[in-house]
């Protein structure tokens, strides 16, 4: 018999229904592993059926090192037969997308330019999790150097439909219950954006407080987790900051093992951003419907023109996306030219054109860009006093069908556009998506955002959203 807390999935989905759609966890077969009645290998091994089932439609992972995997389930499964799991996370499966390094896996980038690399290295996050215990499953499918052009993996709710991106395959494996969490990067909107698509809970933490290792070159990346749930989710976050630290001269992540119990937000502030003017009427209806719900549950909802403050900080972030495509090209540009030097050719049109943007930037028009940062960065500080968080939509709409064109700020977004993402890449505020929007018959996520550090507080307040608000289907 299927434990409850496995879903299989089928071969054709039939779309998105949050009254019935089941994730995968992981935290309440724990005490199943304890008493002897499941282990971490029957675990692993329900997941490699589902993979088997699914893996040909939605196409989420690069690699997978089926027998590195049952070694490691095999080790956490007498871990916990003698009493002795070494975490929370003992035992879990878990996809690394393919822009991590793994030290028995080919770190690929999503371009056929680094086919079969091996670094022969594990990222700072990758060996935390292996000394918590995890079960480093395999590489999950990355957009090209974590930038636009799409890799293969479909929706898991409808195929041909995209899983957003970069962290595609994270994304799409958890949204098809082959593993109750992963591993996703951020530099703009490469977490929160794919994880509403394919319905998981995910966060993208405040800057700097999970080491990205080798992602160190981008000043804004972000290293997120992808997962079924709220406390599978914060369990693996928590887990890869206890034994990585942060990013050199940064504290890490604050909080404790476990996240905070519910806590009704008294205030938050809807935040609109740039993604307000692109967000398609039926997705904006079933989110003001969510707002509706909060509203009638006693939660204080403020909008930009309800302060001066308010105005003046969505004005700081209202070509967030411009800011982030400059940022990132400028600091791309030198990875792209030594690619081109050595293989000559093999990189996407998409590529091409921001290395283009990138290599028409001076060090001043990068000191500017890092200076509206600042700004910005400032003018939400300031938003402290008025509220404990803020609320927005993880994307304009439903996942866009596979090989879209859609472009903003001189590039191409073919898996979707980042409108309300690259702000809160930008300010490197915690931000977390829960799956409460089914639009079209796709999922769509709503963002509950904090300030720096304060991503543990954020977990309470994403519980209580959970808790009293009804999922809105539209």
């Amino acid at each position: 018999m299927t434990p409850p807390d496995m879903n299989l999935g089928t071969k054709s989905p039939q779309g998105y229904d949050p009254a019935t759609f089941r994730p995968l966890t992981f935290h309440d077969a724990v005490p199943r592993f304890l008493d002897g009645s499941d282990t971490p290998r029957a675990y692993l091994e329900r997941c490699l059926e589902v993979i088997a089932a699914r893996e040909p439609v939605v196409k989420g992972w690069v690699t997978i090192n089926e027998s590195g995997a049952r070694a490691a389930a095999d080790a956490a499964t007498s871990r916990y037969k003698s009493g002795k799991p070494l975490s929370t996370i003992d035992g879990m499966p878990i996809g690394i997308k393919d822009l991590l390094q793994t030290k028995d896996m080919p770190t690929e980038q999503g371009t056929p330019l680094l086919k079969g690399a091996q670094t022969h290295a594990d990222s700072a996050s990758v060996m935390a999790l292996r000394q918590a215990g995890a079960v480093i499953l395999g590489k999950t499918v990355t957009t090209e150097l974590g930038m636009s052009h799409p890799g293969p993996t479909t929706n898991p709710f409808n195929p041909e439909h995209s899983p957003g991106g970069s962290s595609s395959g994270s994304a799409a494996v958890v949204g098809a219950a082959m593993v109750p969490a992963t591993l996703g990067t951020q530099v703009v909107g490469s977490v929160i954006r794919p994880a509403g698509f394919c319905a998981n809970t995910a966060i993208k933490p405040s800057f700097g407080a999970i080491h990205r290792g080798e992602r160190l070159g981008f000043s804004q990346s972000h290293i997120g987790v992808h997962a079924g749930c709220l406390q599978d989710m914060w369990s693996v976050a928590f887990e890869m900051a206890q034994r990585a630290g942060g990013d050199p001269g940064h504290p890490g992540l604050y909080g404790e093992i476990a996240p905070r119990a519910a806590a009704k937000p008294t205030t938050l502030i809807v935040m609109e951003s740039e993604g307000w003017a692109q967000t398609d009427g039926v997705t904006m209806g079933a989110f003001e419907r969510i707002l509706g719900q909060l509203s009638d549950a006693g939660v204080t909802l403020l909008r930009r023109k309800d302060s001066p403050l308010i105005e003046k900080f969505e004005e700081a972030i209202g070509d967030s996306l411009a800011l982030c495509r400059d940022l990132c090209g400028y600091e791309l540009r030198w990875t792209l030219e030594n690619l081109i030097e050595r293989f000559g050719s093999g990189l996407s049109d998409s590529m091409m054109s921001r290395l283009e943007l990138a290599r028409a930037m001076s060090i001043d028009d990068y000191r500017l860009a890092m200076f509206r940062r600042d700004e910005a960065q400032r003018a939400f500080a300031a938003l402290t006093p008025l509220a404990d968080g803020l609320i927005s939509l993880s994307s304009v709409g439903p996942a866009p069908v596979m090989d879209n064109k859609l472009k903003d700020s001189g590039v191409s977004h073919t898996t979707g556009l980042p409108s309300f993402n690259a702000c809160t890449s930008v300010l490197g505020s915690p931000a977390i998506t829960l799956p409460l929007l089914a639009v079209s018959g796709l999922p769509v996520g709503v963002q509950v955002i904090g300030q720096r550090h304060a991503d543990a507080a954020l977990t309470g307040t994403a519980r209580w959203v959970l808790d009293h608000i009804r999922p809105v289907v539209a």
